[in-house]
């Protein structure tokens, strides 16, 4: 399954903001000019106000490219990873693109904001330590902690 690139994706999430602010500008001119309630609803007709309208555009454009904006910045921050990675079978380390082998921990750390904690899991803890496996239930209460 082939996946969307990070630029792909960040281009089509500002285009949809632009395009969302610009629908929002067009619906005030829309009632400003033909009186939508008044059509619609059978509302009151109201006269037309168009120094409200620019002054309602001009906020929604400065809220936009303030929005478009935040949304750019957001995108270049963020970080992921995409494509295929060569693992060892054995050892686990990642060749990262320089042709170096790497151990998992290091290469996620370098790529993105991760962080690494470390456990052992109820496998490894019967192979490895089966006299301090903290998974094992134990008949003396005392050593179950």
């Amino acid at each position: 399954m082939k996946t969307l690139g990070k630029q792909y994706v960040s281009s089509h999430v500002i285009i949809y903001e632009a395009i969302g602010f610009i629908v929002v500008t067009l619906i005030i001119w829309l009632n400003e000019l033909l009186d939508i309630p008044f059509f619609l609803l059978g509302a009151e007709p109201t006269p037309s106000n168009w120094r409200e309208s620019v002054f309602e555009t001009v906020l929604i454009l400065l809220l936009g490219g303030m929005v478009i904006l935040v949304t750019r910045r957001l995108f270049r921050r963020m970080k992921y990873l995409e494509g295929t990675l060569p693992v060892c079978a054995c050892c686990k380390k990642i060749r990262d693109e320089h042709g170096n082998w790497r151990s998992i921990e290091s290469y996620i750390s370098d790529g993105s904001d991760a962080v690494f904690s470390h456990g052992i899991c109820p496998e490894c803890a019967e192979q490895y330590y089966p006299e301090y496996n903290p998974y094992k239930k134990s008949s003396d209460p005392t050593k179950n902690i």
